[in-house]
């Protein structure tokens, strides 16, 4: 009785086991597996981007430091003060300054006096050879005379021999005021050069005192001021910084720094993109304006400096030295075949399918020549009331923006096209029933 009860069951337990096998395999033939994703390949714009950080910054900035020494007296300028070229913006104590101007108007009187002296001791030589001539001439006459009283024997021969004497005497006297003629001119000239070098100090002293007075050199706006009244500044081989100031905050461009591996896409003209975390999502358009050669490497990284220009004339404006997102487009591709990269990432199990065999090789055998790399997708295909057969492809891939990927098929291909149902996610082995798993013969979902 026990024995035909355990049949019994037995028998109910494979019955119903049959069923069950049916019934799966049934609706596995009729519709899709339920965890299947799916997308369709469409057709829009790809733009390729480059993406970094920047520091938003004026086009134009001047550091306006002090030349000279001394303690700030006075500030007329403050943060975001306007300014224009030549206004005054702080004053230095002039003290000492005048100081050294009134005492290099001293020095230049004094050297004035002195070239006077010089000028009274040059005509004072001069007279001196006036006078030293004169002598001399008398001599030569006195001695053309005597020489003519000896020819008639009235006088005696040491008589010219003394006149001769008296003559060559007379030539050294001169040449002897000649000669400090000459020291008395260079005195002179020497005094002259202390005039002006004396002029060249009291000009300076004149340009220190002008200096105590900071001027702006351009026109802009105060964007930093890192002094206080009172403070010394202690102008040195680094001057230091007082003002920093900007010509034209409605004109401001995004310092960047490229990767090596990016730097050859950028060129100039390219449009960019940039958000800033104070202004929530909104998005700032500007152009590559300069892509700087020189390297920037930092812990083994290599980065090119790229200079992104963009117009800040809005009321809501970035301020110098926010935190820019950039993104720089660097190719563009209008109505492309696309599809999402997850289709492109999607792993299947070894097709037992003959079509989907004959897909893949018919596929590969035929590659985009103008592809820059190879990709393997999944497509769905409609078979009337069946379940829809999955094929793989190989296809040639072309720009991607991160999300999506330009779709490149063989002329030959036809299943490639837009609205084409394309695999994107598939059941993980975790999902399936133990039976499934375990079952010899899997079809090619």
């Amino acid at each position: 009785m026990k024995f035909g009860r355990l049949q019994t069951i037995v028998a109910g337990a494979l019955v119903l086991s049959v069923v069950g096998g049916l019934i799966s395999w049934g609706l596995w033939k009729g519709s899709p597996a339920p965890d299947l994703k799916t997308a369709v390949i469409e057709r829009g714009t790809l733009q390729a981007t480059v993406s970094a950080t920047g520091i938003v910054n004026p086009v134009q900035q001047v550091q306006i430091s002090s030349q000279v020494s001394g303690q700030i007296k006075e500030l007329l300028v403050d943060f975001n003060s306007e300014v224009r070229e030549g206004q005054a913006i702080a004053r230095l104590d002039p003290e000492t300054f005048e100081q050294r101007v009134r005492q290099a108007n001293a020095d230049v009187r004094a050297a004035r006096a002195a070239a006077l002296t010089a000028r009274a001791n040059v005509a004072q030589a001069l007279s001196q050879v006036s006078k030293a001539e004169v002598d001399l001439q008398e001599a030569q006459r006195d001695l053309q005379r005597k020489q003519a009283l000896l020819s008639q024997n009235f006088i005696a021969t040491f008589e010219v021999d003394k006149a001769r004497a008296l003559v060559r005497s007379q030539t050294h006297a001169l040449h002897a005021t000649q000669a400090l003629v000459d020291v008395a001119r260079a005195q002179q000239t020497n005094a002259q050069a202390l005039i002006d070098q004396r002029l060249a100090v009291l000009q300076q002293a004149q340009v220190d005192v002008r200096r105590a007075e900071i001027r702006s050199p351009i026109d802009g706006i105060v964007i930093k001021r890192a002094v206080e009244v009172g403070q010394t500044v202690a102008a040195s081989l680094q001057a230091p910084e007082l003002f920093l100031i900007a010509r034209n905050l409605r004109e401001m461009q995004v310092e960047t720094s490229i990767d090596e591996a990016d730097i050859a896409k950028v060129k100039l003209g390219q449009q960019a993109t940039f958000t800033i975390d104070a202004f929530g999502k909104r998005t700032f358009e500007g152009r590559v304006v300069q892509v700087r050669q020189a390297a920037v490497t930092t812990q083994n990284v290599t980065t090119y400096s790229v200079i992104v220009g963009f117009s800040n004339a809005d009321e809501i404006h970035p301020l110098p030295g926010m935190t820019a997102n950039v993104r720089i487009v660097t190719d563009v591709r209008e109505n492309a075949l696309k599809l999402p990269n997850a289709a492109l990432r999607v792993r299947w199990p070894a097709a037992t399918d003959t079509t989907a065999k004959t897909a893949k090789t018919s596929t590969a055998a035929s590659q985009p020549p103008q592809a820059s790399q190879m990709g393997r997708i999944f497509l769905v295909s409609s078979q009337g009331n069946r379940r829809p057969e999955i094929q793989e492809h190989s296809v040639g891939l072309g720009l991607s923006d991160g999300l999506f990927t330009e779709l490149l098929p063989t002329a030959a291909e036809e299943t490639l096209f837009a609205g084409a149902t394309v695999v994107v996610g598939v059941p993980t082995p975790t999902s399936q029933p133990s039976g499934q798993r375990n079952s010899a013969h899997r079809p090619p979902v």
